[in-house]
């Protein structure tokens, strides 16, 4: 029997020196050269002959469900679980009961309990400003930005451990393989800057939290929408960087070489998202070569605005630094940003089982002056109107002691606080209530979801209405069977 093609040919159709062009390193070059063509380079009059008119970018800006009342948001992740009771909460009771062991119902990481022995809180409480929130002495300069802040005093979850919980704050569910926030608003906004993502991660300078990229991965919806995760020193994005001193004319060149090659997949494949998620993707990464590294550049910022973040002392310049690049991100269009305090386990995070008050003492001094930062920058710059920031854990603690020696508490599901401010959400508000100890919400409690939803809804999308195709189901952030946003922060 004679054949036609080559022996080395693959499925009798293409040589396996083609197939490795076309399914190869092309990929880059090829989006590449939709990018140049579009900044004055010569020779994008192949693209519809090799099939690239079919390309549609997957975050090309989405009409919006309703107007808008933010345009960017920023999660403030306190990784570990603060204690909603020594922070926020405040509980008179419990200083009364320090010590004493008492029958109340507690559901922790250790099991149900129905007694425990109770851990009053180590720093006293003050009112603040107009609406006369009370705030922790551990937050000395958030204390003064409360008329701003919507506290929600009754979040519930689903799960009290570490890795579900976090997969459920940033992506809906407790199990990974589900879009998280950031990749849910890429999806249904798209970019409102084509030089930069639209959705960044920034990591504790200890590492990142448990499950790692699970936390930000864009799930069973195309790479496109994933997070990038940016530093705070020294290269933003690793990698990033042409190769050696390869100019933009030199990359043309070659990929003019392997145009023809990648066209012509692509054309056979006009309905993979993957395909066009990874075009998509190394585009991005061409033109994030000019812009990320001024986008990121803290050190230009005046003097004064670095002290306002912190950044004239040691212990609050990391994550101030990070606050100011989350502005700077915002500030050029980027949708979603999450800057995480916290990282690895134990005392490296909020994630207070042994000392609580050296645990706490720690972590908000790292925090507190940074935030109130960003909070009087935006403000002072006009951009708090049209910025969510979000403040919160996966979860808070029990009022309990964990172990029968120590001041550590146990994870608390049932009833945390979280805040949010700007972006139209009301100022020196605070819903919900847990009870008398703290330890379960009894006052208009509310899920995780219903803050997924309320951050959609500010941002122009309808909650129960934004959903993907996949497995057989109209996916969605909020669940199939919805959520509503919380109604009584909403300005």
């Amino acid at each position: 029997m004679k054949h036609n093609k080559p022996v080395n040919s693959f499925c009798g159709q293409v040589d396996r020196r083609d197939f490795l062009r076309t399914t190869g390193g092309g990929f880059t070059s090829l989006a590449l050269s939709g990018m140049l063509g579009t900044d004055g380079f010569p020779g994008n009059q192949a693209f519809a002959a090799d099939g690239m008119s079919t390309f549609k970018n997957p975050l090309a800006p989405k009409v919006v469900h309703m107007p808008a009342k933010a345009k960017s948001c920023i999660f403030l992740f306190m990784y570990g679980g603060p204690s909603h009771v020594d922070t926020f909460d405040h509980k008179p009771r419990l200083y009364d009961l320090d010590g004493k062991t008492i029958q109340v119902k507690t559901h922790g990481r250790g099991g149900h309990k129905n007694e425990g022995r109770i851990v009053g809180p180590k720093w006293s409480f003050k009112q603040y400003g107009e609406s006369g929130a009370q705030v922790s002495e551990l937050f000395p300069h958030l204390a003064t930005c409360v008329d701003d802040m919507a506290f929600i005093k009754s979040m519930t979850a689903d799960s009290p451990i570490h890795g579900s919980a976090m997969l459920m704050m940033n992506s809906g569910r407790i199990l990974s393989g589900a879009p998280s926030m950031g990749s849910w608003l890429n999806y249904g906004l798209g970019t409102a800057n084509e030089n930069l993502p639209g959705y960044v991660v920034m990591l504790d300078k200890t590492g990142g939290p448990i499950s790692g990229a699970k936390n930000w991965s864009s799930g069973f919806m195309p790479a496109s929408y994933q997070a990038t995760v940016f530093r705070p020193k020294g290269d933003p994005i690793m990698n990033l960087k042409p190769y050696g001193d390869m100019s933009s004319k030199e990359q043309y060149r070659m990929i003019q070489h392997l145009n023809h090659f990648n066209g012509r997949h692509l054309a056979d494949h006009v309905g993979n998202s993957d395909l066009a998620a990874r075009i998509a993707s190394y585009e991005l990464a061409f033109k994030m070569q000019s812009e990320a590294p001024e986008a990121v550049d803290v050190d230009s910022e005046p003097e004064h605005i670095k002290r306002l973040y912190g950044l004239d002392q040691e212990r609050t310049e990391d994550f101030g630094r990070k606050c100011i690049m989350a502005r700077r991100l915002v500030e050029r269009g980027v949708r979603f940003i999450q800057v995480y305090s916290g990282g690895h386990h134990n005392d490296n995070n909020w994630d207070a089982h042994a000392d609580l008050k050296t645990n706490h003492d720690y972590h908000a001094g790292n925090t507190d002056k940074p935030i109130a930062g960003l909070l009087k920058d935006l403000k002072q710059r006009g951009l708090l109107d049209e910025t969510i920031v979000i403040w919160g854990g996966e979860f808070g603690r029990q009022p309990t002691a964990e172990y029968a020696e120590g001041t550590g508490r146990d994870h608390n599901s049932k009833g945390f606080t979280m805040w949010m401010a700007g972006g139209g959400i009301k100022g020196g508000v605070s819903v919900g209530e847990t009870d008398e100890l703290g330890s379960e919400a009894v006052v208009d409690p509310f899920h995780v979801r219903n803050l997924h939803a309320t951050v959609l809804q500010q941002m122009g999308m309808d909650p129960n209405n934004l959903s993907y195709f996949y497995n057989g189901l109209d996916q969605k952030l909020v669940g199939v069977e919805g959520a509503e946003p919380i109604h009584q922060i909403i300005a």
